[in-house]
């Protein structure tokens, strides 16, 4: 992950260490597919068994995509973390793969606060400018592949 950032990076001109990349998600992107699969299942449930399982499933994806669109960012990033700055960018399917495609966010590091809070199944990070007042909020997964301790350890939390 973080050679794919870093190339996103040389590809715009932008000449930045990367040390630390992981996929990330909207803040209350696992919570939507929660709530989205309890209401999909309940309602099939009152149909039939089968279309209980196909409702929580339905349900699930509605949920993470109304939530991911009411953020305003991408449905799943890669955030890349160097000394100066936090970047985050798009992605995109390649052959199994995500590669980053628009750069989203870029944040400097020297006026950057960082939350981070322990849920159960995620992660949340709040990325807060204090200089502009721009605030990021993302959640990652704890699960191997996604790098998020990778991230978080850089950024010092």
């Amino acid at each position: 992950m973080v050679d794919k950032v870093s190339d996103a990076l040389a590809r715009r001109g932008i000449q930045d260490e990367i040390v630390a990349a992981a996929t990330f998600f909207p803040r209350g992107h696992f919570g939507g597919a929660f709530g989205g699969g309890l209401i999909g299942g309940d309602l099939g449930d009152r149909m039939s068994g089968l279309a209980g399982g196909l409702g929580a499933a339905g349900g699930a994806l509605a949920g993470q995509r109304a939530n991911d669109g009411a953020s305003g960012l991408p449905e799943r990033m890669l955030v890349g973390v160097s000394s100066t700055s936090v970047y985050g960018f798009g992605t995109r399917r390649d052959g199994g793969e995500r590669e980053p495609t628009d750069l989203v966010f870029r944040l400097p590091r020297s006026q950057l606060d960082v939350r981070v809070h322990q849920r159960v199944n995620v992660r949340v990070v709040e990325l807060f400018d204090r200089a502009t007042g721009a605030r990021v909020e993302l959640e990652g997964a704890r699960m191997p592949g996604f790098h998020v301790g990778d991230v978080l350890h850089a950024l010092g939390g």
